[in-house]
């Protein structure tokens, strides 16, 4: 007599997009981060194994969190067909505006990592990779030029435009933090009046842009 044999089912592994919206979801609930991976994956009903198949620790996927916000903007920024006919002030206005605009679907999410630790600078750790991801687009956004002005940019003031287009990320990142206004729309003031201010420092009138700038912040912070 013949024998018949059982098929197994191989289980479904969890994708990183699970695992994301599991972590999310949990530490709003509870207002709290898993103290472990073990209690993660118990809380979730997950291996172990399938969380380590794809993140070495919770701070990696705190940092790839990040990361997939960044990925998400830079996927439709360029699925735009006029976005390589932009200029790179544009581009920057478009990259700060899409920014934004997904950190605010997730508000409440950002709201908890950035506040939750009094040390600003510890939670600044998860932002490493995105900060990465941030800076190659900017190094190759100004590779692109489009006018006289990019031009500049890219010749003489490259690395300093960099580095201080993540600075202006973050104090745009905290303007919104704080933001209590209907829609955000002080934020939106804040990223035309920044970019503003930092393409007209390769003009030969900044000073009117800069001092347009320190007055809206000075404003809506102190008064």
């Amino acid at each position: 007599m013949a024998t018949i044999k059982k098929t197994t089912t191989k289980k479904k592994l969890v994708s990183d997009d699970q695992i994301v919206s599991m972590y999310m979801d949990q530490v709003l609930q509870n207002n709290a981060e898993p103290k472990n991976v073990y209690l993660f994956c118990q809380e979730n009903k997950i291996l172990e194994t399938e969380f380590y198949a794809l993140y070495g620790s919770i701070e990696a996927l705190k940092q790839d969190i990040w990361v997939k916000f960044f990925e998400n903007v830079k996927n439709t920024v360029e699925s735009d067909e006029n976005y390589l006919t932009y200029s790179n002030k544009n581009k920057l206005l478009t990259l700060y505006f899409s920014l934004i605009e997904i950190l605010t679907l997730n508000r409440s999410y950002v709201v908890f990592a950035l506040k939750e630790e009094k040390n600003m600078l510890k939670n600044l750790q998860q932002l490493k990779s995105f900060r990465n991801h941030f800076k190659s687009f900017i190094v190759d956004m100004t590779d692109t030029q489009t006018s006289e002005e990019d031009f500049k940019v890219n010749k003489v003031l490259k690395p300093l435009y960099v580095e201080g287009a993540w600075v202006e990320f973050l104090f745009i990142l905290k303007f919104w933090l704080e933001d209590t206004s209907k829609g955000f729309e002080k934020t939106d003031v804040m990223i035309e009046k920044a970019v503003k201010a930092t393409f007209d420092v390769l003009d030969t009138t900044p000073l009117d842009s800069l001092l347009d700038l320190g007055k809206f912040v000075w404003k809506e912070k102190f008064n």
